[in-house]
């Protein structure tokens, strides 16, 4: 993440009414607000981010606006206000009886205060809620907005001084009107960095929200850390990244949010190049080195970084391009053939792999058709274009045969998914793929598809597979077990997962005012989104037994054993009692004698065998 403005970078605008708007800021173009105004964007390059700017009266003959940092005792004019009252209140400086609200004071904000700089609240009983309150017309609010003085400060001085019932309303009800006004009337903005969460609000609240499968920041977060995406420093030799296997159909969402976790999402500028990025960061290592360009006429003039092997996104996908269109906010554009920034991490950390190249490769044309070399002689003959094309098309078959040949190997550390396809369907092809111990994390917005994969991997279907495997599992070979296709009993193979779940979280906002507690009523509704997760294991080869040696307590108190003793008595009486004797051809059951003398003959048979052992 980024301190300052760079040029051509990605912004959030906040505007006063809580509205989101992301711009790139271009140099020495005009940035337009709406009903706000305008003001040239080199006016925001190299500034920090996270500070509100407010738009300035233009000048005669100045088509645009100046900026104006807006200091944070401005900003929180109001609160300050308040704990001052309070503090007058708690010293007994304030006159007793009267609730002193003082609004302003500091000579920033417009003030709507008396002489002595005091406003009395009432009840709200008698407060008329009416457009006639307002004495200033339609025209003259017209006018006023025309004029433009004071970034709107005067013009809601203005509508709150001409107010009738002004007076009459109280504390929450004045500070609930002034808010309102300047949500439509203060011309001012804030400068925000572009990030995961950021990204989510502005596309659940002012996009299609199923765009990204209606996910929120919540079950963003909760799959990134069900699915343990993580970076670290390599520790005495320790690998210091991982591999995770992805299925991303959120537009790059899910993407950016695990490469944020992995330190790939945002590229390092550097003060001497401003588009390019530096290669300080740690998280953007790869293995090998660039390979030189040995002559002009033979060699490309742009040469790609090699691929990396470790903190890395395999990201499989259905078209002939991953759709990835959100990633463009993070300086990233997988897209074009020679990209802006090549220096991106995720030029390198980022795989992309069909499903036809995972599931039958020598069907993929690029894959299985490989590009002839041609001699340094043949090059130099070659126009500057079709030398071009060869190189083009050398690079691509290279790398996608990497990305292929390393994916096939297995070995992921994760699996992340976010699609609208049958989530049986795709573990059925990526299982397989994941080392023992991978953790697996699913989403959906609806429960359905997420219950039905959790019944495939229950505790009842995985005792029943291991009792009575299918015939048609027993006769594959053991290499090829894992890539059994299931039957109509057993979907999947449920050994191979366990600790499965299906979750779900929402954050909900609250109004919280005294005897007013309860949600905000305009919050948004959709999906509630389902998060299922579970651990891939590698089932034990052959026959498990279990082993141990179990002594028998030792009975210290005679009462103990004399109780343990006529229980032994009363056993071996219902045995014998149970049994039934024939005899003339009928079954009697055995009298109190012979039940006595049965049960004695068992415990004398019982201590001959003691005492033989």
């Amino acid at each position: 993440m980024h301190a300052l403005v760079e040029p051509n970078a990605w912004v959030v605008l906040r505007l006063p009414s809580d509205t989101l708007k992301i711009l790139q800021i271009a140099p020495n173009t005009i940035v337009s607000l709406g009903k706000y105004g305008t003001f040239s964007s080199n006016l925001l390059l190299g500034r920090p981010y996270n500070k509100t700017y407010e738009l300035l009266d233009r000048t005669a003959g100045q088509k645009d606006s100046d900026l104006r940092i807006v200091p944070a005792s401005e900003l929180h004019a109001d609160t300050i206000a308040e704990e001052v009252a309070a503090a007058k209140q708690a010293s007994g400086t304030g006159k007793e009886g009267e609730e002193n609200v003082v609004i302003g004071g500091d000579g920033v904000e417009f003030q709507l205060v008396g002489e002595n700089g005091e406003v009395i609240m009432r009840s709200n009983r008698e407060t008329i809620d009416d457009a006639a309150q307002q004495t200033l017309t339609m025209t003259e609010i017209e006018e006023l907005k025309r004029e433009g003085t004071g970034a709107g400060k005067d013009l809601i001085a203005k509508l709150m001084a001409s107010h009738l019932g002004i007076e009459q309303k109280t504390a929450f009800s004045l500070a609930k009107y002034k808010l309102t006004k300047t949500k439509k009337y203060l011309r001012r903005f804030t400068v925000l960095p572009v990030d995961v969460p950021m990204l989510i609000r502005w596309v659940m609240g002012e996009k299609d929200a199923g765009r990204i499968m209606e996910m929120r920041e919540e079950m963003c977060a909760l799959v990134g850390s069900w699915a343990n995406v993580h970076w670290a420093e390599a520790i005495d030799g320790i690998s210091s990244g991982g591999r995770w296997l992805v299925i991303d159909e959120t537009g790059g969402l899910l993407v950016a949010a695990l490469a944020e976790r992995m330190g790939l999402l945002h590229p390092e500028y550097t003060t001497s190049s401003p588009n390019g990025t530096s290669s300080n960061n740690p998280a953007q290592s790869t293995e090998g080195e660039h390979p030189e360009i040995e002559g002009e006429s033979t060699k490309p003039a742009y040469t790609e970084r090699p691929l990396a092997t470790s903190n890395t996104i395999t990201l499989i996908h259905n078209n002939a391009q991953p759709n990835l269109s959100l990633l463009k906010y993070f300086s990233y554009d997988p897209t074009t053939s020679t990209p802006t920034n090549p220096d991106h991490p995720l030029s390198t950390h980022l795989h992309p792999i069909s499903w036809l190249q995972l599931i039958s490769p020598s069907e993929d044309t690029t894959y299985s058709t490989s590009i002839p070399p041609l001699s340094p002689s043949t090059l130099s003959t070659l126009k500057s274009g079709k030398r071009g094309t060869y190189y083009r098309k050398q690079r691509r078959h290279n790398k996608i045969k990497q990305i292929v040949d390393s994916t096939l190997d297995g070995g992921f550390d994760g699996l992340v998914i976010a699609s609208h396809m049958d989530p049986v369907s795709i573990l059925r092809h990526t299982i397989p793929l994941l080392r023992g111990g991978a953790t697996i994390a699913i989403y959906a917005p609806t429960i359905e598809p997420l219950v039905t994969l959790s019944d495939a991997y229950s505790t009842s279907r995985r005792t029943a597979f291991i009792q009575a495997p299918p015939e048609s599992f027993l006769s594959l070979p053991p290499e090829s077990s894992l890539h059994w296709p299931g039957d109509e009993d057993f979907p999947l193979n449920p050994t191979l997962l366990l600790n499965t779940a299906v979750q779900s979280a929402r954050i909900r906002e609250w109004q919280v005012l005294p005897g007013r507690t309860h949600p905000v009523m305009t919050g948004k509704g959709g999906a509630e989104g389902y998060l299922f997760t579970g651990v891939r294991v590698i089932p034990a080869q052959g026959r498990v037994e279990a082993r141990g040696k179990f002594a028998r307590k030792k009975n210290n108190t005679g009462t103990k054993g004399l109780s343990e003793e006529n229980g032994e008595d009363a056993s071996l009486r219902s045995a014998v009692e149970v049994e039934a004797v024939v005899a003339n051809g009928e079954k009697r059951g055995l009298d109190e004698s012979e039940s006595e003398s049965a049960v004695k003959a068992s415990k004398r048979a019982k201590l001959d065998d003691e005492l033989v052992v």
